[in-house]
Parts: C-alpha cells; sequence; structure tokens
C-alpha cells in the first residue's frame, strides 16, 4: 500500500534527509519521496502496524502528521533533525 502524509515542520533538504533516512529505516517501508513544497512525505507500506510505527516515529523526530499536536519540543526536535540531516547530506 502506499500514502502520502501531509506533515508539520517541514523545512528543507536538511529535514527531507533525515525524514527519508529513518522512515526508509523501517521495517517494512519502502519508496520514501518527501516534497518540500508540499509538506508531504509518501511511501510504500506493508501493513497497518508498519504504518503506525511511520507516523509514530516521524512524530518523534519532530515531524507530526497535520492535525497532530505540535508543541515547542516538538518543533525543536525538528530543528535538531534538521541539522543532523544537513550534516548528513
Amino acid at each position: 500500500m502506499k500514502i502520502t502524509l501531509e506533515i508539520q515542520n517541514l523545512k528543507c533538504g536538511g529535514c527531507a534527509n533525515t525524514i527519508t533516512n529513518k522512515v526508509s529505516d523501517l521495517e517494512n517501508i519502502s519508496d520514501v519521496i518527501i516534497n518540500n513544497e508540499d509538506h508531504t512525505v509518501s511511501f510504500s507500506y506493508e501493513n497497518d502496524i508498519a504504518l503506525i510505527e511511520a507516523k509514530q516515529l516521524l512524530h518523534k523526530i519532530g515531524y507530526p502528521i497535520v492535525g497532530e499536536k505540535n508543541a515547542l519540543t516538538t518543533k525543536a526536535k525538528s530543528f535538531v533533525s534538521c541539522a543532523i540531516g544537513r550534516l548528513s547530506d
């Protein structure tokens, strides 16, 4: 199955690198594509558990799904994730 999720706090290529690397590392997830202009992440997943894990991971690294709580601490995590993504570029 394939899904596209609109996420919060996506700012640049550094963010995209971190999201791509982290989500791609999950089991049963493949074909991760980030669209900075639309603030979306698309990927294929094998089952509902993989989808739930991907959503939880996105929130954990600072990129919650639109409509989820986006606290200041979550926004701060996205800046850290962005910096890591820029360094691994």
